[in-house]
């Protein structure tokens, strides 16, 4: 393992830590601060889960933040994580449950500023619209819940010792599974920007099982993760299970499954394929803070309780560290990264270049764009995402952003090669074997755009084809556009000559 890459993994590390330290409030931060469960107890059922659902089911590398920005240098995607985690930091010393989620948003942020890159505000819109509507949620399905379990407690007549019995193991049950689900969709966020470069081999444990590299990587996040849990969660279990309102047992559990569900509804392929199928309107699968869908969930209890438990001042601290983090975590991604490249002279970012060749205005001429007033750009390479978009808005300044982003997308210079020894690690659970056969027929091939390898594996074999764009085909070609950005990134040849 080279030295350098040890070092930028420390940063994934220290985020690791500031996730347990703050996140582990949002599954047994109610259960503590009632006094149902022990806070070593609780610890250790939310760290085994924790490792458990990241190794085991460890999500995508971002989780749906890949579209803000590609951070496209290991020393920038550490000073990245290394933003979002000191800004966790800082929110968790205060007793404040932020989500690592909102600090790595304003730390990606921060990079596209620095590197002159494009914000995709379509995806920023989306993540920022279910910051507002997760606590919304939470609270919605808090008070419906509560009231429902209410009824059905002064029905059922269960006698004291036994609910309390029956809450205690409904805490126990709920935590171990808001823990697992936490660590499957939070290591992305965690280590997902290191996936790349893991400095990890695949290895067989007795010959029973084999543990990836990706799988080792999650492993030593999780268990980071495990050890803020451990040292510094507690002072925000107590902010969330008691500094908002002072919750019954019930309560607590209400809460925990509350936040349980509106990740779920936001986390779903499952759910989104079956509402597509149907014609219906799809949940985004986009991340959302579960410290926000925790809050929530227990401002929903005390509304239905006529609002008079609830402290708002304690309410007002956190709303204003949801509204500071990304923009935190951006300024110091931002100052960071300066210092890094300049005084330490580390490559934080490689250029991105853009060209609107005669075969790339051949491309966007049959996909329905009109280039004669692209003609002025022909054959002019620009640097940068943010340049370029400039430039095109000054040939055709009101260009519909649809047709902005689909010509930044064409022009964009992404070089990639068909290598023998990168389709030897391809994922062939992942990928079919008619996709993986239809690559195997392109070795040796090398493109200098990303339409042009899906030209060509859509014209070699059906598997890699789109089908016509509605509704009920939205499953199937959301999940092709996720194989096709695994496939660019697993071919793309960096540049190396490139300036940074």
């Amino acid at each position: 393992m080279e030295i350098t890459v040890l070092i930028f993994l420390t940063s994934g590390l220290f985020l690791g830590w500031s996730l347990g330290a703050n996140d582990a409030a949002n599954v047994f931060g109610t259960a503590v601060a009632s006094r149902m469960i022990q806070f070593t107890t609780a610890a250790i059922i939310c760290t085994v889960f924790l490792i458990l659902g990241a190794v085991i089911s460890g999500a995508g590398a971002a989780h749906g933040l890949g579209a803000l920005g590609k951070l496209n240098a290991l020393p920038g995607a550490f000073m990245a994580a290394f933003s979002a985690a000191l800004t966790v930091y800082w929110m968790t010393k205060a007793g404040l449950p932020v989500s690592t989620t909102q600090a790595i948003v304003g730390a990606i942020i921060g990079w596209n500023f620095f590197s002159s890159s494009i914000t995709d505000l379509s995806a920023l819109t989306k993540i920022l619209a279910t910051w507002v509507a997760c606590p919304i949620l939470g609270a919605i399905f808090g008070a419906l819940i509560y009231k429902l379990v209410m009824v059905t407690l002064s029905k059922s007549r269960i006698h004291l010792l036994r609910l309390d019995g029956y809450t205690r193991l409904g805490l126990i049950l709920a935590g171990a599974f808001g823990s697992y689900s936490l660590g499957a969709n939070n290591i992305g966020n965690v280590m997902g920007v290191f996936v790349s470069s893991s400095p990890f081999s695949d290895f067989s444990i007795a010959g029973l099982f084999t543990l990836t590299s990706i799988q080792q990587l999650f492993l030593l996040g999780a268990i980071a993760i495990g050890v803020g849990v451990f040292t510094y969660s507690k002072r925000v279990m107590m902010t969330v299970g008691d500094g908002i309102l002072p919750l019954t047992p019930v309560g607590a559990w209400v809460v925990v499954i509350s936040h349980s569900i509106v990740l779920f509804l936001f986390s779903s392929i499952t759910l989104e394929h079956f509402l597509a199928s149907n014609g219906l309107p799809t949940i985004p699968l986009i991340p959302v803070s579960s410290s926000q869908a925790v809050v929530g969930a227990v401002i929903g209890i005390g509304l239905l309780k006529g609002g008079k438990g609830i402290k708002w001042r304690a309410l007002g601290n956190i709303a204003s560290g949801w509204v500071t983090t990304p923009i935190i975590a951006s300024i110091v991604c931002f100052v960071m990264l300066f210092f890094l490249q300049n005084v330490f002279n580390q490559v934080v970012y490689h250029e991105v270049r853009y060209v609107l060749s005669e075969p790339v205005l051949n491309h966007l001429e049959r996909s329905g764009v009109t280039v004669a007033e692209l003609t002025p750009l022909k054959d002019r390479e620009i640097t940068g995402g943010v340049p370029f978009r400039d430039a095109v808005r000054e040939v055709q300044p009101r260009l519909p952003g649809e047709l902005e982003e689909k010509i930044l997308d064409a022009a964009e210079i992404y070089p990639i090669s068909i290598s023998d020894d990168k389709l030897m690690s391809i994922d062939a659970d992942y990928l079919s074997p008619e996709q993986i056969g239809a690559l195997d027929n392109l070795v040796g091939l090398s493109l200098l755009h990303k339409w042009q390898l899906y030209d060509t594996l859509s014209r070699k074999s059906g598997a890699w084809r789109k089908l016509e764009n509605n509704k009920l085909n939205k499953p199937f070609n959301k999940h092709l556009d996720e194989q096709l950005n695994y496939v660019y990134g697993l071919f793309h040849q960096e540049e190396r000559g490139a300036k940074s």
